[in-house]
């Protein structure tokens, strides 16, 4: 199972991978420290059962357990602990009629303190003095703002405003000069790092100072906050995170699959916390891209976009996604629904009967308009149509076809029953998944990130599986028949 991890021929590992492989699932279902960990393997029989170790094995260093996390997050089949329990859960056959599948996403918090902009641009400039060859004698030369070799905050009155004005506008005059006299050589994969984060810090939260501040040819904070702004250079995958209007969080989302009577995870993907392609319904295919045939998705309006249904739907799944819901422009007015809108015949018409073309079809992704302006004028529907004094105009998203016809189902009882019996249950593996402590990650980067989110589910999943009578009949496995 590990044999791809040692592909040296000099020797075997100083201790057999399958014995780490079982300490690192135990320490993703409890939650614990590499220390922690071994003091357990140690002293605890169960788990040195559990493990294959002897009653008088002193375990091993701690440190171990990094080294193999990090070559199983770098090997071909960084989840193949997951793979293997998986294996396990099909063939007891625990899944076998159990068509439905319910989605949802959870944020968990990164392993790091969120930086401000003038930390992340002095850790930025120090890591490319101490990355790149050749750069600290620039900087010595070109940056003049803060003794980087300082490992504390510059020193300044941090509640004088003019004073914190000053030194971001010297801090970035730093950065880009350092970027702009680097040697001209080829860099390696670290040291290249490091010069594109510096690059991009230094343009994400600055922007040049305009007249009315009488700073002109200088730069100030941004007013706003960047897109997929980097919130710290020490984990520069981590991301703000709005998971509602209200709550902010700074990590990663993980993305699960849950059978939900069993509440198995059939699937698990950890993501950067932003971005579109992160997004809960351009994740949602991969969650189900492993099943053996179509099943009953359950999601909520997170799932609901047109791409996302369309691409589903075509994979053969049956859709309860609960529909985004509409908002008139007057209270208790019409919604987009109460329009005729023929997409193929490139028209729409309103509650008062107007006929007006569509804007042209500009390609894939491209919403389409319609501007109902001159019939507004007078129409005694007006009121409850709309507030401007322009008249009414329409957005019309690609797939509106689809999200019509989802708020059309989701307006059926049936389809209301299925959706409050079955999605639920996913919140009790969301809450299984973060529950003692697991909501803060321990580690950095997606990619470790992503492999302990695979064992921590392949943990859970065993406990599951003995919790309903996990036997080995000596050819398979199988669940018990309950007494």
């Amino acid at each position: 199972m590990f044999a791809d991890m040692y592909p040296s021929a000099n020797g075997r590992p100083s201790m057999p991978p399958q014995v780490l492989a079982a300490a690192i699932t135990l320490q993703a279902l409890h939650g614990l420290s590499d220390f922690e960990t071994v003091q357990e393997l140690r002293c605890d029989l169960r788990w040195k059962a559990a493990c294959g170790l002897g009653l008088h094995d002193t375990a091993f260093d701690s440190s171990l357990l990094a080294y193999f996390r990090r070559r199983l997050a770098r090997s071909a089949r960084p989840n193949r602990v997951f793979e293997a329990v998986r294996e396990v859960v099909r063939a007891t056959g625990v899944l076998k009629g159990r068509h439905r599948r319910a989605l949802d996403s959870t944020v968990l918090d990164d392993a790091v303190a969120t930086q401000d902009t003038v930390t992340q641009l002095v850790s930025a400039v120090r890591a490319v003095i101490r990355e790149v060859p050749g750069a600290g004698e620039v900087a010595a030369v070109q940056c003049t703002a803060h003794d980087y070799t300082d490992p504390g905050k510059p020193r300044i009155a941090w509640n004088d405003r003019q004073a914190r004005a000053d030194l971001v506008d010297a801090l970035v005059g730093d950065a880009l000069r350092l970027l702009g006299h680097l040697p001209d050589r080829q860099l390696g994969e670290k040291a290249a790092n490091a010069v594109g984060l510096l690059a991009l810090v230094a343009g994400q939260d600055v922007e040049p100072a305009d007249d009315s501040d009488g700073r002109d040819g200088r730069w100030r904070i941004t007013r706003g906050t960047a897109p997929d702004r980097i919130v710290s250079v020490v984990d520069p995958e981590s991301r703000h995170v709005h998971k509602t209007r209200t709550r902010r969080q700074d990590g990663y989302k993980a993305h699960l699959a849950v059978e939900p009577e069993t509440v198995i995870y059939t699937d698990v993907e950890l993501t950067p916390g932003s971005g579109p392609e992160h997004h809960e319904a351009n994740v949602a295919c991969d969650l189900l891209a492993d099943e053996a045939g179509p099943v009953d998705a359950f999601g909520d309006t997170a799932y609901s976009t047109g791409t996302a249904r369309q691409a589903l739907e075509q994979a053969g799944h049956t859709l309860f996604v609960k529909p985004v819901a509409q908002r008139p422009a007057v209270a208790g007015g019409f919604v987009l629904d109460d329009f005729r809108i023929d997409g193929l015949g490139g028209t729409a018409t309103c509650p008062a009967g107007h006929t007006v073309p569509l804007s042209p079809d500009r390609g894939p992704g491209l919403a389409r308009t319609a501007n109902f302006g001159r019939h507004c004028t007078g129409c005694p529907l007006r009121e409850s149509c709309t507030t401007s004094k322009t008249g009414k105009s329409l957005r019309i998203k690609p797939g509106y076809d689809l999200q019509r016809e989802a708020r059309r189902q989701a307006a059926d009882p049936a389809w209301q029953n299925a959706y409050r019996r079955w999605r639920p249950p996913v919140e009790r593996a969301v809450a299984w998944l973060v529950g003692h402590g697991n909501r803060r990650l321990r580690y950095r980067g997606t990619i470790k990130n992503n492999a302990w989110l695979h064992t921590r589910a392949a943990a859970l999943n065993l406990r599951t599986l003995i919790n309903l009578g996990l036997t080995h009949n000596g050819t398979t496995w199988q669940i018990r028949a309950a007494v």
